[in-house]
């Protein structure tokens, strides 16, 4: 079963999308981006700051002057606008949103907020999961775009929770979900959260907005397998390159050329052990899946790597939070050209 209209938070509706499947940013979604706590007008702000806001929500394309900004009574709040129209203009610089996405990685931006690159990143994994995903797969997906907790049961099944909704039903709930997750999924399945697998897709569609089911982050589950399905998908829609990702236990490879990491703790394990560095086995133990990335047109990537797998890996920090990059797969790759 599949549900057609999922994570409208992140906007994808409002979009509008090119014969080719590429996305085009609409009037109506910069409206709705604007529409944030950091920018919405409250209490205490200034008719100057109102009427910029209401301004932006009719027009979002409007050229604002740095006086207008200078009106602003809150010099914070005036901040925030020069980011956002900074933020604007990128997302608009291109035809479409895939390439201004791109851009912006390949220019190596850094004054784009965090909140801001995840929100992007949320509706552009949305459009390439697409209509048709299975609830596996849009849970999965959202390793791309929000903080996964990792906890290892005492049977050694690896679970990954959404960090913020288990912080949140934490303190509202006064269970300790930390200690449920920790005995297992048969501890979790309740009205708190619920352990996804092949036998009980059907409860995330009511929920997935909530970002409140668990999912097995273990080499051989359902999960990993989708998720390297999404990696190739991810790559292909952004890079027009067609490449198959499998999970491995290990590397065995003496002519080892090219990895990345999907996250900063990974990258730096893989650098590490590629340079011949001791890795300690506490960092070693970080590491919560291997892949193995090979490209179906050996002639798409650089002479050195034809013919080579490209290894990646996956690795939660110290405290035990996964906060994937899947802006590395598309910077890091040898692409010949």
């Amino acid at each position: 079963m599949h549900q057609t209209d999922f994570w409208t938070a992140s906007g994808y509706r409002l979009l509008a999308i090119t014969d080719q499947r590429r996305l085009l940013v609409t009037d109506a979604f910069l409206s709705f981006l604007l529409d944030r706590p950091e920018l919405a007008p409250v209490e205490t702000s200034c008719d100057a700051e109102r009427a910029l806001f209401a301004t932006l929500v009719a027009s979002p394309r409007q050229t604002i002057e740095p006086r207008e900004l200078d009106a602003l009574a809150n010099p914070d709040v005036a901040d925030n606008y020069r980011m956002w129209l900074r933020f604007r203009d990128r997302l608009v610089a291109r035809p479409t949103l895939e390439a201004s996405y791109l851009a912006w990685l390949q220019d190596g931006v850094t004054d784009v907020p965090p909140v801001l690159v995840n929100q992007i990143t949320h509706v552009l994994v949305r459009h390439v999961v697409g209509d048709e995903a299975q609830a596996m797969e849009a849970r999965v997906a959202e390793l791309f775009f929000r903080t996964q907790l990792i906890t290892v049961t005492d049977e050694a099944a690896v679970l990954a929770a959404d960090h913020e909704t288990i912080q949140s039903r934490a303190e509202n709930s006064g269970f300790d979900l930390m200690r449920l997750l920790r005995q297992g999924s048969s501890a979790v399945q309740g009205d708190e959260l619920n352990v996804l697998n092949p036998d009980n897709q059907d409860i995330y569609w009511p929920r997935n907005q909530h970002h409140d089911t668990v999912i097995y982050l273990n080499r051989q589950n359902p999960a990993i397998k989708t998720l390297c399905a999404l990696i190739a998908k991810w790559i292909s829609h952004f890079l027009g390159v067609t490449v198959r990702v499998t999970a491995l236990e290990k590397i065995h490879d003496k002519k080892w050329v090219w990895h990345l990491g999907l996250d900063a703790q990974a990258t730096q394990i893989l650098n590490d052990l590629y340079l011949g560095n001791r890795v300690d086995n506490n960092r070693l133990k970080r590491i919560l899946c291997l892949f193995k990335l090979e490209f179906e047109d050996a002639t798409a990537v650089v002479q050195k790597v034809r013919g080579r797998p490209i290894y990646m890996a996956m690795a939660q920090d110290e405290q035990n939070l996964l906060r994937i990059k899947p802006q590395n797969l598309l910077l890091n790759l040898p692409l010949a050209g």
